[in-house]
């Protein structure tokens, strides 16, 4: 277990022995107490609070100490613990340990108090420190409801799919992409492959973007892509996926063609962003295409799927994409929002929509068209995916 450790202000000096008014003596040294931050595990474990006095006394002292609960509470997240700390003449450092109940559920930081008091051949520093408990367990249970989309479909056949049913990603699908270089968008976060920002759970991957001082950056979330591990060309996509909806807030699920890492630029490559949400629009979602022109710039076609109740983290939804060799269409629950001919709405430049592309999933923090989270976002925000399914035609 890693114990990250900080000093809390100090309270005023209280008198020895557990009577009367302050003490001031200089022959007494000073106790102190130091908080901590743990990380929880899924068994119990102890938390170490240790006790410092200022110099090293020539008797034994003691300090008596009892926890109190704050956002953390006795019985549930913690053991209750008082007693009285001896700290025996010679030494400057006692410990006395408080048991964390052990949980996987992932949750919010939560809080209780340590409080010293009573000192005898000693007086009060720091009395009072704080027990921080990081909850990046990797069970989180959320609401199922949504549309699903059926598991077949006449004419088509099951090419490829992730149900997320296991433990942790198949690294025989994916990708971890691992930067803070704001992808061309200046996006806000740093993106990683730890298990606080990308982690699986009850048959769900789910994307957790951060407000948190990383690698320079003051957000964390997580990009994931499958390139040289599953890449398609035609068929119909299935992705239930339930977003974050918050300011500054800009999940997708997309795809790119292959040719990017092999000498074709985007957007010569091509993308087809089959859902990408931005925060301030939490009831609509917009579909693409882009691809390179004649005249060197960027070509747009897109629509975009408004709800007409509620907003796009309030339960599932199935983004789907038919694409053939002459079209691609976006849908929400099956209901179509985007259709973009190849040979009507690519006008101009070279249609790239008939090669293979991969998959990427990604929840971006702020960038050129989210803007940055406002006073109201609160982190951390997440995004779930059920599954992905890709059906082929014969």
């Amino acid at each position: 277990m890693t114990l990250v450790f900080f000093l809390l202000a100090a309270s005023c000096a209280k008198s020895a022995g557990g009577g009367g008014g302050g003490n001031t003596n200089p022959n007494l040294a000073s106790a102190s107490i130091s908080g901590l931050t743990v990380s929880r595990q899924n068994t119990n474990s102890n938390m170490r609070f240790y006790v410092n006095l200022s110099a090293t006394s020539t008797s034994a002292a003691s300090v008596n100490y009892t926890t109190q609960d704050s956002t953390a509470h006795a019985g549930t997240d913690y053991l209750a613990a008082s007693g009285t700390l001896t700290i025996p003449a010679g030494q400057n450092e006692g410990y006395f340990d408080v048991t964390l109940i052990g949980d996987s559920l992932r949750q919010n930081p939560q809080v209780f108090n340590v409080v010293l008091s009573s000192p005898v051949k000693c007086v009060l520093g720091t009395s009072e420190a704080s027990g921080v408990i990081i909850n990046d367990g990797t069970y989180l249970p959320t609401n199922d409801s949504g549309y699903v989309s059926p598991t077949s479909y006449p004419g088509y056949t099951l090419a490829w799919s992730d149900e997320f049913t296991g433990s942790t990603l198949n690294p025989n699908n994916w990708n971890y992409e691992i930067n803070g270089n704001g992808e061309g968008n200046a996006e806000l976060e740093y993106y990683t492959n730890r298990v606080q920002n990308l982690f699986l759970s009850q048959g769900n991957l789910i994307i957790e973007a951060r407000q948190e001082s990383y690698s320079g950056a003051n957000y964390t979330s997580a990009r994931i892509d499958s390139y040289n591990h599953e890449s398609f060309t035609y068929g119909r996509v299935d992705i239930r996926a339930k977003l974050p909806v918050a300011q500054g807030m800009w999940p997708a699920l997309w795809m790119l063609g292959n040719n990017i890492n092999t000498g074709t630029n985007w957007p010569g490559c091509g993308e087809a962003d089959i859902m990408e949400l931005i925060g301030t629009y939490p009831s609509r979602v917009t579909g693409s295409i882009h691809w390179l022109q004649g005249n060197g710039q960027e070509g747009t076609f897109n629509n975009n799927y408004n709800l007409t109740n509620g907003d796009f983290s309030q339960a599932f939804h199935v983004f789907s994409m038919i694409w053939t060799a002459d079209s691609v269409q976006y849908l929400v629950d099956n209901q179509v929002y985007v259709q973009a001919s190849y040979t009507a709405d690519i006008t101009s430049g070279t249609n790239p929509f008939n090669s293979p592309f991969f998959f990427i999933f990604n929840v971006a923090v702020g960038g050129n068209w989210p803007g940055s989270p406002g006073a109201g976002t609160v982190f951390p925000q997440r995004m779930f995916v059920d599954y992905v399914r890709v059906f082929s035609q014969p």
